[in-house]
């Protein structure tokens, strides 16, 4: 089941890449202090995650106004999303490697894909976690489509103030 808004969400401690350089994020940690977008997106070297990824890297000024950091998460190596991100990048955001234990984070979301022609992988999904750990807005998407932009700052907009 994928979880809901109102529902707390799960801490984690991923590798990622953040300002290019390779090192740890804890969502607790983070949360203590903004919200948090986790952006999902099911591979790297897809072209629809490339462009949700510059989307967002294209919008940064409008998250930081939130006190909204973004952290994406793939299922794929720190390694593949270190080469990933160079060759897209550079992005002000941090870039999560859910690789090992394979797809946990995804699992713990709901967004992992069990079974089927996409079995390994993490749906495309969007969860924005308000400052303290709530989820405040949670969508998953067909794998076609790049969550838009607008609905994702909508709920950024209903937790101004908070």
């Amino acid at each position: 089941m994928v979880l809901a808004a109102g529902e707390v969400a799960p801490d984690f401690d991923l590798p990622a890449i953040i300002g290019g350089v390779k090192r740890r994020f804890n969502l607790r940690e983070h949360v203590a202090q903004r919200h948090v977008l986790l952006a999902f997106y099911p591979l790297n070297w897809e072209s629809l995650s490339a462009k949700q990824l510059v989307e967002y890297q294209a919008e940064t000024e409008k998250f930081r106004r939130y006190n909204c950091e973004v952290a994406s998460i793939s299922v794929d190596s720190i390694m593949n999303t270190t080469v990933w991100e160079r060759e897209i990048g550079p992005f002000d955001y941090v870039l999560c490697s859910d690789f090992w234990p394979h797809g946990q984070v995804s699992r713990a979301y709901g967004v992992f894909r069990a079974e089927g022609a996409h079995a390994g992988t993490s749906q495309r999904a969007i969860f924005v976690v308000r400052r303290g750990g709530r989820i405040a807005f949670s969508k998953t998407y067909d794998a076609r489509e790049v969550p838009p932009l607008a609905e994702i700052l909508a709920a950024l907009e209903a937790l101004r103030g908070l």
